[in-house]
């Protein structure tokens, strides 16, 4: 994955709490076990009136004109709650975003998020209220910087908090496995030490 150190983009906000992740990524698409393909059927129910997912929602956010090249999510609380599908990160990347930005998030649609690259930013229900405001005024630009723990979005900067090792693992462009596989030396060194009994 690629690594992230800073990113600017356009918000989109989507202004509802509790989003799970069968209303991200519907359970009918998870018919791939591969990252690719997903990003089509990103909030299928939602983005179209139709099963076949011809007919856009002209209401839907992400199919507003000011917003098909959004790549920052503004949601509310507790978003990726539900199941554990991996597929609904995988959905979110490939449909474009790089970060979200929500008070709260499941713990593990957060860690399967990171694992990928999309940087799950946690800011307070006050701060992610103001930053909605601003989209009710027009086209909002952000910036958000992994290594300062920084959003600057409408003329205010916003601080976050992440966890050190995810932190490493995103600027390095890593994810777990990987992280491990850069201990092979170390690893192998300690298992020439066990008895071949064992």
């Amino acid at each position: 994955m690629n690594k992230f150190i800073t990113h600017h983009g356009i918000i989109a906000p989507l202004d509802q709490a509790n989003i799970d992740t069968d209303q991200i990524i519907p359970k009918q698409f998870l018919k791939s076990t591969e990252r690719i393909g997903f990003g089509k059927h990103l909030f299928h129910d939602w983005r179209y009136r139709d099963d076949d997912g011809t007919q856009e929602n002209p209401d839907f956010i992400l199919n507003k004109p000011e917003y098909k090249a959004a790549s920052v999510l503004l949601t509310r609380r507790n978003f990726g709650c539900g199941s554990s599908r991996e597929h609904a990160p995988w959905a979110l990347e490939e449909f474009g975003f790089k970060v979200i930005i929500a008070p709260s998030f499941a713990d593990i649609f957060s860690g399967n998020c990171i694992n990928i690259g999309l940087l799950p930013v946690v800011l307070t229900e006050d701060e992610v209220e103001e930053l909605i405001q601003f989209t009710h005024q027009g086209t909002l630009s952000v910036e958000v910087d992994l290594k300062a723990q920084t959003v600057t979005a409408g003329g205010n900067i916003y601080s976050f908090v992440i966890d050190e090792f995810h932190k490493h693992c995103l600027q390095e462009g890593i994810d777990s496995i990987d992280w491990t596989l850069g201990s092979m030396a170390e690893i192998s060194a300690y298992e020439k030490t066990i008895p071949s009994w064992r």
